[in-house]
C-alpha cells in the first residue's frame, strides 16, 4: 500500500529554530497521516553529532563566534558538518514502523533520492560503500546524518548546491581526514534554482519511497 507524504518549506532558518520545529512536529505526530520532507536552509553553522570527536572542529567556539558561526551538538549519527547559505538541507520525518523498522535501508533510500536528483543535471553521483553520504569521484557533495524516535526519523541531508565551501575549513567535514567538498556549482559553474532542485528531491521521494505527494503541510 502506497502512503503519502507532506513538504514544508520554511526557507531559510536558524539551526534551533529547524531543530524546535522538527521536535514540534515529532511530538505531534505528524506522521500519522504521512511523512513529511522538510526542505530548508541554514546561516552558517557547525552539528557535532553524537559520535563527533571534539578533534574534528579546527576552530574554536570563540573564534567561530567571532566570525558569526553558530556550534551545535545534537543527537544525529554521524561526526561533524558544515551548514550554510545556498546548501539544501531536508529533515525528512518517516514512520519506518511501515518500513520495517529498517534504518541501514533508510540510510540507503537517502543516498539514492540525492543520487537521482544529481544525475537529473548531469552529475554522475555515487555511495561510498564505507561512507554514509554522497560522492562524486573522490570529493563530497552531500553529507547524511539521521536520529530516530519512536521509528521516527528526524535530522536529515545537506546538499551542497552553491554554499561557500571555504566554511568547511573550520572542521573535518564527517569526521574524514583529507575529504574535499564540492557542489552543484563547482561541478555545473553555476547552480540550479532551489526551487528546481527541491522538486526534483520531492520526485524523487516519491519514487524511491513509494509514496503519493500530498503537497504542502497544512494547507
Amino acid at each position: 500500500m502506497r502512503q503519502t507524504f507532506f513538504t514544508l518549506r520554511p526557507g531559510r532558518l536558524p539551526y534551533r529554530a529547524g531543530l524546535a520545529l522538527q521536535e514540534r512536529l515529532l511530538e505531534r505526530e505528524v506522521q500519522t497521516d504521512g511523512d513529511l520532507l522538510l526542505l530548508l536552509e541554514h546561516p552558517p553553522t557547525i552539528t557535532l553529532g553524537r559520535g563527533a570527536d571534539k578533534q574534528h572542529l579546527l576552530t574554536s567556539p570563540n573564534q567561530l563566534e567571532a566570525v558569526g558561526i553558530d556550534l551545535f551538538r545534537v543527537a544525529r549519527g554521524g561526526d561533524i558538518t558544515y551548514h550554510g547559505p545556498g546548501q539544501l538541507v531536508g529533515y525528512p520525518l518517516v514512520d519506518l514502523t511501515r518500513r520495517d523498522k529498517d534504518l541501514h535501508r533508510f540510510l540507503r533510500d537517502l543516498e539514492e533520492l540525492l543520487i537521482r536528483v544529481l544525475g537529473q543535471w548531469g552529475i554522475d553521483a555515487a555511495r561510498n560503500s564505507d561512507k554514509t553520504g554522497v560522492w562524486v569521484g573522490d570529493r563530497k557533495i552531500a553529507s547524511i546524518g539521521i536520529g530516530v524516535r519512536r521509528w521516527i526519523t528526524w535530522h536529515g541531508f545537506a546538499l551542497n548546491l552553491d554554499i561557500d565551501l571555504d566554511g568547511f575549513n573550520h572542521i573535518v567535514p564527517c569526521g574524514l581526514q583529507g575529504v574535499q567538498m564540492t557542489s552543484m556549482a563547482e561541478l555545473l559553474g553555476t547552480a540550479p534554482p532551489r526551487p528546481d532542485v527541491e522538486d526534483a528531491l520531492i520526485g524523487a521521494f516519491s519514487e524511491i519511497f513509494n509514496a503519493d505527494y500530498a503537497g504542502a503541510y497544512g494547507n
